[in-house]
């Protein structure tokens, strides 16, 4: 959880940028059904006059920063993972970036978090939060204190 806390305190830094709100902390299996530890995730929520692909530019810094190594390898164990799951009402679709997030509704801790953070969301091309969670498969997440 240090390693959340510190990043927080990274995406808070970010030039023209303002953090809102990060969500509680929440325990979750790594996908694929890759033999690895348990992640801590997290959603925080940005305001920022950064452009979207500027803001991916920054995450990957924060990760790097961190100790982030991309080599290549999907699913792979990383340090840390910040991803850009929505920017405003926008879709997005370049070869960097797709927003929203093409995994968010499929992953249990991105949507119970994000829920958290915003009960009344409106995801753009998937619907309202709420229904989002009832669909959502649940696969053991578990809320951290802090």
């Amino acid at each position: 959880m240090a390693l959340l806390d510190s990043a927080r305190k990274a995406l808070a830094g970010l030039p023209v940028t303002r953090l809102r709100a990060v969500s509680s902390y929440y325990r979750s299996r790594p996908l694929a059904g890759k033999d690895q530890p348990d992640y801590v995730n997290a959603v925080a929520e940005l305001s920022t006059a950064l452009a979207p692909e500027a803001l991916l530019d920054a995450l990957q810094d924060i990760e790097r920063a961190h100790g982030r190594r991309r080599d290549g390898e999907r699913w792979q164990s990383r340090t840390l993972d910040l991803d850009i799951l929505l920017y405003g009402q926008r879709r997005i679709n370049t070869g960097r970036l797709r927003i929203p997030h093409p995994g968010i509704v499929q992953r249990d801790f991105v949507v119970v978090p994000l829920a958290e953070l915003a009960p009344a969301l409106n995801v753009p091309g998937y619907g309202n939060i709420q229904a989002l969670m009832r669909q959502t498969p649940r696969r053991g997440l578990q809320r951290l204190s802090r």
